[in-house]
């Protein structure tokens, strides 16, 4: 039920495809992560992979650092549901085989691919496989031209390593491709992302990469990310974070969901709780994040302790619930006071009234 206060207005990119999902454009931010098994290991990595997809990733990255991993893709890309990009690093022939293995788009970093020619090779197996590539350009692996001309890695450096890496491949006939220029550094990040959204029209995975923990680096992603969105800048997302895949696409979405761009499964607004709670409402939240991270459906839930803000966040969301003392509590859906409950297990009943509402949400979809 909330509706943003204001659009963003997204800058227009081409339109590029990953498989079967589109890049760019007026299409989805696409949600990506990356598996941290090893790619050798199918079974592990389509399980890793499988999971992240019910949580919403659109695409999922994994690793091939050897002849074993490009070999384990025709595994994983017959069982995954989702498109799989190949993240390849110096070794050239690593990324030939993995478009010829079922790849939907190989990620290569330019400052450690090789020479022109090898990557006329890897474009010439992109080309004859339907593969997309992915110009990954980071602040700790530049090419040695670039970093003689700038002593160090800062904006405008990212920046030049991605208009050389766009001329080879325009030179060669290919477009069908998107950019990152990630740094560690969020202001670095965001500027190189500013300069270069200025400078060409194909999609840009966004980025700050190895952000850290958990806590840092949702931190770090979320404002850097989250300030190139609000300028309309990005066509698909990675959070990287020291954490499982899952992670990163629950921290990824939510960064969408703040902003509007996407909306998918349950939203909560929850208090921070303070003396005049009538519930454990930290508990009952964190609680009903795991229970529910099921659901696909967009649904809105309040859940405020007490009478001060609970019935006026209730009016403005699918479900809500307002501790009322006495062990009871006001119950809204759709806006509107629905019932008082007391004496409840409040987790299952809130869990109970949010699927029904989930269901009947779907159906009208």
């Amino acid at each position: 039920m909330l509706r943003p206060y204001q659009k963003i207005n997204r800058r227009n990119s081409r339109v590029i495809n990953v498989g079967n999902v589109k890049i760019g454009g007026n299409n989805p931010i696409a949600v990506q992560t990356m598996t941290n098994t090893l790619t050798s290991n199918a079974k592990d990595t389509i399980s890793q992979i499988e999971r992240s997809a019910k949580l919403g990733a659109d695409i999922v990255r994994v690793s091939i650092p050897d002849k074993d991993s490009s070999e384990s893709l025709q595994e994983i890309v017959k069982h995954s549901s989702v498109p799989i990009i190949a993240d390849i690093h110096f070794h050239y022939k690593r990324a030939i085989e993995a478009a010829k293995n079922g790849a939907s788009c190989i990620r290569i970093n330019p400052g450690n691919i090789g020479n022109i020619e090898r990557i006329k090779e890897v474009i010439r197996a992109a080309k004859d496989n339907n593969c997309s590539i992915r110009v990954g350009v980071n602040a700790g692996s530049l090419e040695k031209q670039v970093l003689e001309k700038y002593s160090e890695p800062n904006p405008e450096a990212l920046v030049e390593s991605a208009k050389l890496n766009i001329k080879i491949l325009e030179d060669n006939d290919f477009f069908n491709f998107k950019i990152s220029v990630k740094s560690s550094d969020i202001f670095m990040s965001i500027n190189a992302y500013r300069q270069l959204a200025k400078l060409c029209d194909y999609p840009l995975h966004l980025g700050i990469t190895e952000a850290g923990g958990k806590r840092t680096g949702s931190i770090k992603s979320s404002i850097g990310i989250g300030n190139l969105l609000l300028d309309g800048i990005g066509d698909t997302i990675r959070v990287s974070l020291s954490e499982e895949p899952e992670e990163e696409v629950k921290v990824g979405y939510e960064i969408l969901k703040s902003l509007a761009l996407r909306n998918r499964g349950v939203k909560i607004i929850s208090c921070p709780s303070c003396a005049r709670q009538q519930f454990q409402v930290i508990d009952v939240v964190k609680n009903l994040e795991k229970k529910l991270d099921d659901i696909s459906t967009p649904i809105t839930v309040s859940i405020i302790g007490c009478v001060v803000n609970g019935p006026g966040e209730a009016t403005m969301t699918d479900i809500g619930v307002t501790g009322g003392g006495n062990n009871t509590h006001m119950i809204y859906v759709d806006g509107k006071k629905n019932n008082v409950v007391k004496n409840v297990d409040l987790e299952d009943y809130l869990e109970n009234i949010i699927r029904k509402k989930s269901a009947e949400l779907q159906i009208q979809e």
